[in-house]
């Protein structure tokens, strides 16, 4: 009677081990892992090993779910500050930087594809939106550290984009399937306030509420977790239900939960990361399992040159005239471009038309398939190199550190952390411990003892000790390795230090500036700097001032300048305009390799 279960158990949990095992040659060749998850599917599906799965709505449903837990854990690892200082230009590409995308890419469909203006159209929103899960994984887990800015507008982009990018598919499935066109926007435009005001309304109230049932709930550790994952699913259906976007509600409630003391908030981060692999990776493989490789040969030219068009046109120009009014320079825009990965959700909506029986689904989901493998091994191969060659990578400034953090019952002002001591580093040259760093144990060769009688610390020796969560990134300093310790860097940090408590008029005699009038030079760097950065700053941050950039390099635990550097002024940027354009598509081929010939 249930024959079929445990063959379905058996090749289920087989598929999730193989993709997992892959990911190991992953890593060893920088593949993109996303892609190997995508390509397990292909393997395994009808033109592979003959594993045939046809039921678009079944992969539509789970992959929408698996979509609302990788959101609702985006907007939780997202730091308030980060959020603030990049929320309008991220807000902005994911608005209006989709909708410039879309008609931009349905330019390039129309006349690759032959299809009438709103099939075109309808292809174009299909691949509009960035993937959070490409992005997050390759930004957080792929070793890439760049300006905290830049980080926090690409991933709140991703995080938000997708709401647009599903409204535009929605929408205009409806548009093709009615034939009706005539006085179609405004009726969308009323749809799109209605749902994104839902999704921010129930996103807001359901964060509070979870952080607010958490905190006054007295349950066994290891139900923390699934609470708050049930809830975030519910107010991500809620939303669905009364017409909002879900998505959005998902995001906007991890956002808002993620950024409040709770109940087994560390518990719930190392659930939160392996639930959301899992989703991942049944995501890729059932859309994996949905395609029919053997199909795409017919449309694979046209569909590889949409998604260069989308690479190296589309998207470029989108984010271009999005970010003009934020003064990313020429390099960060760049960047910003090229991080702009297809991935799942892109292969999710292009099955919304063949559930709604469109006309050419088939033709929209295989397109949508071959324009998400083209990006991942495009962008997601190259954004490490890229990152490079423009020159934003920010210089490590710790060494590796080996910590763990155990939640205290009882309390969320204090934890329990370990560090294990690695040779070379401060605390093995004799820099002592602060006293609030109340250290209680030393583990060494497996024998324990209190620290008052450990002796000087040594290398592999673990160390206990309870501190305040904010005050973790201090100690880090102690812990890390000597061959990364907070070296200068010329190039990023500025080839000079500055005090950050002296004053504009100081800066002006020392180094001749000329600042511009109504300056008031007795302001300090240190607030002349906050204040230019909108209030918050971060690590690498720069401010101009004159022929000179002024740089963040140290920042203490309350989030105030304590270094600042001084950059020589180099070759002046173009003002922005269509020079500036002309001249930052240049500096992109000329990254890529691709040089002009001299007439």
């Amino acid at each position: 009677m249930f024959g079929w279960m445990f063959p379905a158990i058996l090749i289920g949990s087989g598929l999730v081990i193989a993709t997992i095992f892959t990911s190991l040659a992953a890593f060893r060749f920088g593949a993109p892992l996303l892609l190997i998850f995508l390509g397990v599917g292909l393997l395994v599906g009808e033109d592979g090993l003959g594993l045939r799965f046809q039921d678009a709505r079944s992969a539509y449903f789970f992959g929408s779910l698996a979509l609302a837990v990788i959101l609702f854990d985006s907007g939780f690892g997202t730091k308030l500050r980060s959020f603030r200082q990049a929320a309008a230009p991220a807000i902005t590409l994911a608005t209006v930087g989709v909708l410039l995308t879309a008609g931009l890419v349905g330019v390039g469909a129309r006349y690759l594809f032959d299809l009438p203006w709103p099939e075109a159209f309808l292809l174009g929103a299909i691949v509009s939106s960035t993937d959070a899960a490409a992005v997050f994984f390759l930004l957080r887990s792929g070793g890439i550290r760049i300006k905290e800015q830049i980080r926090s507008t690409l991933e709140i982009e991703s995080g938000s984009n997708d709401p647009m990018a599903i409204f535009l598919t929605i929408a205009l499935v409806e548009l093709v399937r009615s034939g009706q066109f005539g006085g179609a926007v405004p009726e969308m435009v009323l749809a799109f306030i209605r749902q994104m005001g839902l999704g921010l309304a129930i996103g807001f109230l359901g964060g509070h509420l979870i952080v607010h049932i958490v905190n006054r709930l007295r349950l066994e550790g290891g139900l923390y977790p699934i609470v708050v994952l049930s809830a975030a699913l519910f107010f991500f259906a809620f939303a669905g239900l009364l017409g909002g976007s879900g998505f959005l509600a998902a995001y906007i409630a991890g956002l808002v939960a993620g950024n409040k003391a709770m109940r087994g908030a560390i518990a719930l981060r190392r659930f939160q990361d392996g639930i959301t692999w899992l989703a991942q990776i049944v995501m890729f493989l059932l859309l994996g399992l949905l395609a029919t490789p053997s199909q795409f040969s017919a449309i694979a030219l046209p569909s590889i040159a949409l998604a260069l068009f989308l690479t190296l046109v589309g998207r470029p120009l989108a984010v271009w005239l999005c970010l003009v009014p934020f003064r990313y320079d020429r390099q960060e825009t760049t960047f910003v471009a090229w991080v702009g990965l297809r991935g799942a959700v892109s292969i999710l909506l292009a099955i919304i038309p063949l559930i709604g029986g469109v006309a050419n689904a088939q033709l929209y989901f295989n397109a949508a398939f071959i324009i998400v493998l083209t990006s991942l091994v495009v962008q997601g191969w190259t954004i490490a190199p890229v990152a490079r060659w423009l020159d934003i990578r920010m210089p490590p400034r710790l060494g590796p550190v080996e910590r763990i953090e155990l939640e205290l019952p009882g309390t969320a002002h204090h934890e329990l952390i370990v560090y294990r001591v690695v040779a070379g580093s401060p605390v093995v040259e004799g820099e002592r411990l602060p006293r609030w760093a109340r250290p209680s144990l030393v583990i060494r060769d497996g024998q324990s003892m209190r620290y008052q009688y450990a002796g000087r610390l040594q290398p592999g020796d673990y160390v206990y000790m309870f501190i305040a969560p904010r005050n973790a990134r201090l100690l880090d300093r102690l812990f890390a390795s000597p061959g990364e310790l907070a070296g200068d860097d010329g190039d990023f940090f500025g080839a000079f230090a500055l005090d950050p408590h002296k004053s504009l008029a100081d800066l002006k005699s020392a180094y001749g500036i000329k600042l511009p009038r109504g300056t008031n030079l007795e302001t300090s760097l240190r607030d002349f700097m906050t204040a230019r950065l909108g209030g918050t700053a971060e690590i690498g941050d720069r401010v101009a001032c004159g022929p000179v950039d002024l740089i963040v390099r140290e920042m203490n635990m309350d989030g105030e300048i304590i270094g600042v550097g001084l950059a020589l002024e180099k070759d002046p940027e173009p003002e922005a305009g269509a020079g500036h354009l002309g001249q930052w598509i240049v500096t992109l081929l000329e990254k890529l390799g691709i040089r002009s010939r001299k007439i």
